[in-house]
Formats: C-alpha cells, structure tokens, sequence
C-alpha cells in the first residue's frame, strides 16, 4: 500500500500530491500565487500553519509511544510464552 503526501512547492506554490514509496509525483495542481494583505494577516497565516505543524507532530508522537508500547508488549508476551 502506497503512502501519498501533499505538499506545496515553496517556490511555484503549486499542490503536488507524492508517492512516498516510489518518490513519483502522482499529481499537481498549480495555484495562484498568494498575495497577502498586509504583514499581520501574513503573520497570522504563519502562526496557524505553525500550530498545525505542532499538532500534527504531537499527534505522530503519541502514536510512536503507542507502538512502542504495544511492541513492549508484545515482546515481553513472546518471552513469558518460552
């Protein structure tokens, strides 16, 4: 099963949709390039990207312990069965 991802060019700033495992682009989509208002809606912009960032490694480092935890367990099951 392929993993795909979004990402979008910082140069270009198209949408360019990746096949992880064999590295090809899948799609893309070019987008108008975005023109901000003023500096605080750009900051603002930013912030929120920032806090989808931090959300989204939040969330991969709770599923890390997770299988850590299930692989802990997992481990010490397979040795009380010897």
């Amino acid at each position: 099963m392929s993993k795909i991802i979004e990402i979008e060019c910082p140069i270009c700033h198209s949408n360019l949709w990746i096949d992880v495992n064999s590295k090809n682009i899948i799609q893309h989509k070019k987008t108008k390039k975005k023109n901000f208002e003023s500096f605080d809606e750009l900051l603002l912009k930013e912030k929120e990207k920032k806090e989808k960032v931090d959300e989204r490694f939040l969330m991969a480092k709770e599923l890390e312990k997770e299988k850590k935890k299930k692989a802990e367990e997992l481990f010490k099951k397979s040795i009380k069965e010897k």
